[in-house]
């Protein structure tokens, strides 16, 4: 059974940073694609980042954190990593981490339980 907990969430002011963490628990992890999302208040979960598995290690992220946000992942300790510097009020969210595995003749989606990020003065 896959299990997603995210941390490192809190309050931060306008141009600070932040690093969160998605502890993977489950049987695979280094092949697997994992993506960080968010939720500001009252609007659509949206893909902020994400990174690909196996050696690759590729990279994706949405316009707006292009620049300010990097994603890193260590395989070694199923760990995956958003760090989040100039950070602007409009990042305020809950940040999701998700990972999709194979059952059957389908993917699953997984989702750790949110952190929330709040930029403010």
């Amino acid at each position: 059974q896959v299990q997603l907990v995210e941390s490192g969430g809190g309050l931060v002011q306008p141009g600070g940073s932040l690093r969160l963490s998605c502890q993977y628990s489950g049987s695979s992890f280094s092949t697997n694609t994992m993506s960080w999302y968010r939720q500001p208040p009252e609007k659509e979960r949206e893909l902020v980042a994400l990174i690909t598995g196996s050696s690759s290690s590729s990279t994706s992220y949405i316009d707006s954190v292009k620049g300010r946000f990097s994603i890193s992942r260590d395989n070694a300790k199923k760990t995956v990593f958003l760090q989040m510097t100039d950070l602007k009020p409009e990042d305020t969210a809950v940040y999701y981490c998700n990972t999709m595995e194979p059952t059957g003749r389908t993917y699953r989606d997984y989702w750790g339980q949110g952190t929330q990020v709040t930029v403010s003065s």
